[in-house]
């Protein structure tokens, strides 16, 4: 089947939901006309139609799931099981994908939820999907390679992904998932380190946007490690090594390690 035919049935319009609702109909993988997405706020699902009119928006989960060739569960962990508890025997199990961004619900317990035959995805995004920016990290169960190939081919539109084994998931939600609200906490940093040198908030707020955009432009294109680019600003007796010292004086590195392994569900 052509992507362009595929249904998509997306149950939960929040923050993640509507976020890959909204980079799917900006893609060219999927038409918007056959995006379905449900959710107990009318408030959440009309903003998804002002975006995208042509997605249908329902209160309605067992609605939206009928034909669909794959179902996104976009809702929070513990309501995994109200939902599947719903519309667990209106799914074909043989034919439909069940695709899950609800994070901490293995796939032991999406079996339990709903049938141990069912072909099962894991995708944990970030944010970014909603700019097709995301990193998605993809674990899949009783999927053949055609299946994998597809769901890849779906979130990779909307930024880059990464097939993993279950084991791995957690570690790259902590990285990625949780990550990008740890690089948002460093731009907020530097901005305030701006405004004390009397730089403008906005005006630093650029710089710093720049700077980093800069720097994964420069490590992209060097396929070359951090440090080989820090060598390269770092002159003996400089002011980049002093302010590189002084950060790690201050626990930069171990702060970053230990925040990560923090948010690192084992």
């Amino acid at each position: 089947m052509e992507t362009t035919d595929l249904q998509i049935a997306i149950i939960g319009a929040g923050n993640m939901g509507g976020a890959i609702a909204r980079g799917l109909s900006k893609g060219k993988l999927i038409q918007s006309k056959n995006i379905r997405v449900s959710d107990v706020s009318q408030a959440n699902l009309e903003a998804i139609t002002a975006f995208a009119p042509e997605i249908t928006v329902s209160t309605s989960n067992r609605d939206i799931i009928n034909d669909a060739d794959i179902i996104i569960l976009a809702v929070k962990p513990w309501l995994v099981e109200v939902v599947a508890d719903e519309i667990e025997n209106k799914i074909d199990f043989k034919k439909q994908i069940v695709v899950s961004i609800a994070a901490g619900i293995d796939f032991e317990k999406m079996c339990g939820c709903f049938n141990t035959e069912a072909t099962f995805f894991r995708v944990i995004p970030n944010t970014a999907i909603d700019v097709m920016q995301s990193v998605s990290t993809v674990a899949s169960f009783k999927a053949d390679k055609i299946q994998e190939d597809l769901i890849l081919s779906i979130f990779s539109e909307l930024g880059k992904t990464f097939l993993v084994p279950e084991t791995q998931l957690n570690a790259f939600m902590s990285l990625s998932s949780c990550g990008i609200a740890y690089a948002f906490r460093y731009i907020r940093a530097a901005m305030e380190g701006g405004v004390e040198m009397g730089i403008y908030p906005t005006v630093a707020k650029e710089v710093v946007i720049q700077t980093l955009r800069g720097a994964i432009d420069l490590l992209e294109a060097n396929n070359s490690h951090p440090e080989v680019e820090i060598d390269k600003v770092t002159t003996p007796g400089g002011i980049t090594i002093k302010g590189l010292n002084e950060m790690e004086a201050n626990g930069f590195t171990n702060a970053v390690i230990k925040g990560l392994k923090a948010s690192h569900i084992k």
